[in-house]
């Protein structure tokens, strides 16, 4: 396993604990995510790199003006298909090649309802950098306000230098999460397990894996209901929150979502 980590397949521990909401209108850590009014304002600034996270061909038929692409399977293992954490020296190796180095302001996007932009947004946050937001709404919501379009491939940035600093804790191994098993969904010491998958994958009903079903005592709550599925924003802090509660997934316990 020098190569490829192969944790991936278990649960990620969610940063920061819960993303929480301190009202029904607003979110305890906005930082985590910009707005098309505030990127155009900054397509020009030079500490600033934009990810699109698209498909070639997406990213190819119209991008955000400076976008530089990143294929949504960077991750993927060639040699088993996996999806996994890459060492850190190649993980330095890719960000580099984007322009991102050190000081870099990271806003991430894509047309998946920030599927692929909040697995980058963790994976930066992984190898140490937390200066990342995602694009609330990513493509669908920049042409539907009217952000500026290019369509020309965007060269990245040259001599940019990345140092990745592995936070461990963002991963949870096989270990933690037998520990945080049990029937409820919920141990005694505050730990839950968080299935984002469909509700057939939950069941067995569809089976993407060696084996079908869930991780025993997990939540189930598809990521999907997160997102408002027409203009691809995360639904308001009230709506959340009585969504993640209802599912047990409260700001007080540690979240291992996979």
């Amino acid at each position: 396993m020098d190569s490829w980590s192969m944790q991936l397949p278990f649960p990620l521990r969610l940063p920061y604990n819960l993303p929480a909401m301190n009202s029904e209108t607003s979110f305890v850590n906005p930082q985590f995510l910009a707005d098309p009014a505030w990127l155009q304002d900054h397509l020009a600034d030079p500490g600033v790199v934009i990810v699109d996270l698209d498909a070639e061909a997406g990213y190819l038929r119209g991008h955000i003006p400076g976008a530089v692409f990143l294929d949504n399977n960077y991750e993927r293992n060639p040699e088993t298909g996996w999806v996994d954490t890459m060492p850190p020296e190649r993980f330095a190796a890719v960000c580099q090649g984007l322009g991102i180095g050190d000081d870099t302001l990271v806003v991430v996007c894509d047309n998946s309802m920030s599927l692929h932009a909040a697995r980058f947004w963790w994976v930066l946050n992984y190898y140490g950098h937390q200066n990342v937001k995602v694009l609330d709404g990513g493509w669908r919501r920049w042409v539907a306000e009217g952000g500026s379009v290019a369509f020309e491939r965007t060269d990245p940035r040259q001599g940019s230098v990345f140092t990745p600093r592995v936070e461990p804790p963002l991963i949870a191994e096989y270990e933690d999460v037998r520990a945080g098993c049990s029937i409820g969904g919920a141990n005694a010491d505050g730990t839950v397990i968080w299935d984002t998958r469909t509700t057939a994958e939950y069941s067995g009903a569809v089976n993407r894996n060696s084996r079908p079903g869930h991780v025993s005592g997990a939540v189930h709550l598809d990521w999907m209901d997160l997102m408002d599925r027409e203009t691809h924003r995360f639904k308001p802090p009230g709506e959340l929150r009585e969504l993640l509660n209802s599912a047990g997934i409260t700001a007080d316990k540690s979240v291992f979502a996979y």
